[in-house]
């Protein structure tokens, strides 16, 4: 389970977040049914050169329309409350820049392919802007002072006005001519928009606070835990030792010391043997002894076996 980002941005569960999804799903229905009105506008007292193609267009262009304003308004519960609102107005600037670039009169026999292409450049130009301002202000949210308040404030400014300078001349470039000062100005902006963008970024690496460490990286290791020796089926004495250090299994089954824990444990000196008629009889044979097991792995010793008869 991963912790949560405490940067990260909240969902929205206000009255006041829902209130203003609520006002740009009325926006988006009030721009539709403008554009649709002055569509038909258009088309009563128009002229009749390409009239047919121009309202399908116009049908696409709602139909797309409306199918974004619903992806928008299924996405907005977890987006801040003002890019709901802003993605929201800026594809009804789409909506009416696509209807204006539709039925604005043509000049020259490629007029509609440049003004499809133009239209894409535009809503690509419109949702970078977008982009960027989001990603931007998740950035400044990080580490907010004074400085970077200011700094981030200039730079959406900056940026607004640079999506305006650039998307102008794509809708009426057929009917006005720009002159060099208009784009030395963009250049401008542009390069002021693009130093306030690394600013954030680079105060945050030097100033903003580091994320905490997830604890499995920071956590020292666990030292394994000592087992305990196993003993003879009593509970107390230890079983002997063979030369590779692993317990003397051989010897729990048996009872007695296998032959080379026998060599290297002290041995007493062997006493005078007695006679026949005293010696007790010799302890039986075990039937089944168990081999030596390879080495103790830190399991519990084997249950005792059952009691001679």
């Amino acid at each position: 389970m991963t912790a949560p980002d405490p940067h990260a941005e909240p969902v929205r569960a206000d009255s006041a977040g829902s209130s203003l999804v609520r006002a740009a799903i009325w926006v988006a229905i009030g721009a539709l049914i403008a554009a649709a009105i002055v569509c038909v506008v258009w088309v009563l007292v128009g002229t009749q050169n390409g009239i047919i193609g121009r309202a399908f267009l116009t049908i696409l262009l709602l139909a797309a329309f409306a199918g974004v304003a619903i992806i928008d308004a299924h996405l907005a519960p977890r987006r801040p409350a003002w890019f709901a609102l802003a993605s929201m107005v800026t594809w009804v600037v789409i909506l009416l820049i696509g209807a204006v670039m539709i039925w604005l009169p043509e000049r020259d026999s490629w007029g509609g392919f440049n003004r499809f292409v133009q239209f894409l450049l535009i809503v690509l130009i419109l949702q970078l802007a977008l982009l960027h301002v989001r990603l931007y202000t998740k950035a400044y949210l990080r580490h907010v002072t004074t400085f970077t308040r200011t700094v981030a404030y200039v730079t959406i400014a900056l940026v607004v006005i640079l999506a305006i300078l650039l998307v102008i001349p794509l809708i009426i470039n057929e009917w006005v001519d720009f002159p060099d000062l208009y784009w030395r100005i963009v250049v401008a902006i542009t390069i002021l928009a693009a130093v306030g963008t690394a600013l954030i970024p680079l105060v945050n690496a030097l100033f903003a606070p580091k994320k905490p460490r997830p604890a499995y990286l920071t956590a020292p290791p666990v030292a394994p835990v000592p087992q305990p020796w196993p003993t003879y089926a009593d509970g107390v004495t230890p079983l002997p030792v063979l030369p590779d250090g692993s317990p003397d299994w051989n010897a729990y089954y048996t009872g007695y010391p296998s032959n080379v824990s026998q060599a290297i444990a002290p041995t007493a000196p062997l006493a005078a043997p007695a006679p026949d008629w005293q010696q007790p009889p010799a302890p039986p044979a075990p039937t089944s002894p168990q081999p030596p097991q390879p080495g103790y792995e830190g399991y519990p010793p084997p249950p005792p076996l059952p009691p001679r008869p």
